[in-house]
């Protein structure tokens, strides 16, 4: 039962993670609609490698920190002004988030997994955030630091990541009205800022 709960935490946290349009899931999308499903589900296996490693690695940092209370505490409200701050922008302040797929992706015989290694290889925010969600979610008892434990939620976070990069890649390839699906995500992604604000709310009150 524990692998299960580290396994959707995973998942669900690398599914969240990748929801706004940003340069790998866009990337992703481009791909797929220049030079099609294939190419495009190879360089989401080149991301989906990185994000893993980089999951392992802010496991790696919680497990460690876990045991400084001053830095948690730190970490805990430095994270709560951030989603606060992100859920006042998704519910007020984005009225429009339609994106255009990010142009100059070349359409050379260029290894596509190497590309997606390298995109995602500079993007280095997954560590900090895994340190977050692991700490605040193994404080509630719903994530476990046990080494056969964290591969279920390795699974999950690559599981997720390649779920909402075949979502992008889906999507674009179909056609479909990006400008309301934006819209819809705004909406989305402010509830669940605002559901992560108030479980770190939670945690800094009871440690107090």
């Amino acid at each position: 039962m524990s692998g299960v709960i580290n396994f959707f935490v995973g998942y669900i946290a690398a599914f969240v993670g990748l929801i706004p349009p940003g340069l790998l899931n866009m990337t992703a999308a481009k791909i797929g609609v220049k030079q099609g499903r294939k190419p495009a589900v190879i360089f989401s296996f080149g991301v989906l490698l990185v994000v893993c490693i980089q999951t392992l690695v802010g496991i790696f940092f919680a497990r460690y920190l876990e045991g400084y209370t001053a830095v948690v505490d730190v970490l805990q409200k430095v994270a709560l002004g951030i989603f606060l701050a992100l859920t006042f922008y998704f519910f007020v302040l984005a009225k429009d988030s339609r994106r255009e797929v990010p142009k100059g992706v070349k359409k050379s015989g260029a290894n596509r997994f190497l590309y997606g290694l390298l995109l995602a290889a500079i993007n280095l925010l997954p560590i900090p955030y895994w340190v977050y969600i692991s700490i605040s979610f193994s404080a509630f008892g719903w994530f476990f630091f046990d080494p056969s434990l964290v591969i279920w939620a390795l699974i999950g976070s690559g599981s997720g990541t390649m779920s909402m990069l075949l979502l992008y890649i889906y999507f674009f390839r179909r056609r479909l009205p990006i400008g309301s699906f934006g819209f819809n995500v705004n909406f989305l992604l402010g509830g669940i800022t605002a559901v992560i604000s108030l479980i770190t709310i939670i945690r800094i009150v009871q440690n107090m």
